[in-house]
């Protein structure tokens, strides 16, 4: 009442994530190396503050092309899946649509290969064709990939989540559509938008939580948080810690980047 009378407004509560802990992972772009120490410092959080209930490890996407060992990031995921310690949710990128066309039609793989493409047939040790424009070069290596390219791999892509809402946050890879309710976002938008999104100054639903454009440092504002460090080229990968406290950045950092 005195608010109204006095002209006062209201201050607006944080956001909340429910109760839960959430640990939100941007693009690993087939950097083990730096997926496994960011693992680790995660880890070492959860023992920190020993949260009641099972914390959650939400996966922004782009798992794979550009990094060395993008097989075997997805074994990773699934042993973290298999594991009791988090909730695992993984969410689709548009590389790994990129790959699913690539294996429905070989013709794709002139343009895969062009984004990192190349790097992840070879962690499967599938060789790429020598002359991208060889259309029979590429159904052999299309071929080859489908017979090496383990079943729980295969399930794992094709049943990747476009969105993921935690409270007062909603988690896609690359962003969403301003104006458009969350429920009526299409795929193309959450897998590929980047200026309509980033250069939006539209209040949305929830706080947007996303990967997908490589900044050298992780972009919070009001209306999002952005956590795509560029990994596959710096080797920096970086995760942010949300609780109804609030928000705090973790990284993990490989050795040495990738060539």
């Amino acid at each position: 009442m005195f608010s109204r009378l006095f002209g006062r407004k209201t201050p607006e509560a944080p956001p909340s994530t429910g109760g839960r802990l959430v640990y939100a992972v941007g693009d690993i772009h087939g950097r083990l190396d730096a997926f496994d120490p960011l693992l680790h410092a995660i880890a070492q959080d959860v023992l920190d503050s020993a949260p009641q209930e099972r914390p959650m490890l939400v996966l922004l996407g782009d798992y794979v092309d550009r990094g060395p060992a993008s097989a075997q990031v997805i074994d990773r995921i699934l042993s973290l899946q298999a594991e009791p310690a988090f909730e695992v949710r993984a969410l689709k990128g548009n590389h790994e649509e990129a790959l699913l066309q690539f294996r429905d039609e070989p013709g794709f793989g002139q343009t895969w290969v062009e984004h990192g493409g190349s790097a992840t047939l070879a962690s499967y040790g599938v060789q790429p064709p020598a002359t991208r424009t060889d259309p029979e070069a590429w159904e052999t290596a299309r071929l080859a990939f489908g017979k090496v390219l383990p079943p729980a791999h295969t399930h794992f892509y094709e049943n990747l989540e476009l969105m993921l809402t935690v409270g007062d946050y909603a988690f896609v890879h690359a962003g969403v559509r301003p104006g458009v309710p969350l429920e009526r976002q299409v795929e193309r938008d959450l897998l590929w938008i980047r200026a309509e999104f980033l250069q939006s100054t539209a209040k949305f639903e929830k706080i947007i939580v996303h990967g997908h454009t490589p900044m050298e440092e992780p972009q919070i504002t009001g209306r999002r948080i952005g956590v795509d460090t560029g990994a596959y080229a710096t080797g920096l990968l970086t995760a942010v810690r949300l609780d109804d406290s609030g928000h705090r950045i973790l990284q993990g950092r490989a050795v040495r980047s990738a060539a």
